[in-house]
């Protein structure tokens, strides 16, 4: 499985140390199992979402708090996995690269407007912090969004000026080590499925979660910026 792991400069310590090396693991047991990356990624797909549910169906507290990060968990290794299972078997495609993008474009908003159904349901929160889940959803979307058109339209120009550098350029003058990875940990997906551990107090999940906003904002507007200097530098 070895061959199958992205780099990891540039990538949150979750993510990068944990998520990956359990989503290892989980790769490997697919394999064996014989099964494809798509299945994978619809299996981290209800993970996620039996996760949610919990959320928005049960009352808030620590035991619903954390089986719905323990799931959230799950689906995100399984969300890491399902691109280890493709390239280990050489089963990639188009259409399973656009099903985990879709997966994903669902997954990111559903997390924060579970958190404001929660958030009506079992919070008491009179102040306007109660509509944060709305603009951390629009944040989260806006980021993804960003990343996955940048990507794309560096595949697209590499692939029309035939210069296969250029898509690797940004990432060779971007490498980060050990440091950068534990600075830009709140912004982590698997720190936000784990926060919901607090999921029991409300005054304390609040908190953590605000600071995971303010976070992300900053370096949404960082990222978004050097992303679109990047493109900008392409249509040169």
């Amino acid at each position: 499985m070895d061959h199958a792991q992205k780099l990891g400069d540039g990538v949150p310590a979750y993510t990068r140390w944990l998520n990956r090396r359990a989503a290892r693991v989980f790769a490997a047991a697919a394999v064996a199992m014989g099964l494809g990356p798509n299945a994978v990624t619809l299996a981290s797909a209800c993970s996620s979402a039996a996760g949610l549910l919990l959320l928005v169906a049960l009352p808030a507290g620590w035991g619903t708090g954390l089986a719905a990060a323990a799931l959230l968990a799950l689906g995100y290794v399984m969300d890491s996995a399902d691109g280890q299972v493709a390239r280990t078997t050489g089963t990639g495609s188009p259409a399973g690269e656009w099903l985990d993008h879709v997966v994903d474009a669902v997954r990111t908003p559903a997390l924060h407007l579970a958190v404001f159904l929660g958030f009506q349901r079992s919070f008491e929160i009179e102040s306007v912090l109660r509509y944060l889940p709305l603009a951390f959803a629009l944040l989260a979307v806006g980021h993804f969004t960003s990343q996955i058109l940048a990507e794309q339209l560096s595949r697209s120009h590499a692939a029309r000026t035939a210069a296969a550098g250029s898509e690797n350029a940004e990432h060779a003058g971007a490498q980060k080590g050990v440091l950068w990875s534990f600075m830009i940990l709140p912004v982590d997906t698997g720190v936000m499925c784990w926060v919901f551990v607090l999921w029991g107090s409300p005054a304390l999940f609040l908190a953590c979660y605000a600071i995971l906003f303010a976070f992300g904002l900053i370096f949404a507007g960082i990222s978004a910026r050097r992303k679109y200097m990047h493109l900008k530098g392409l249509g040169k």
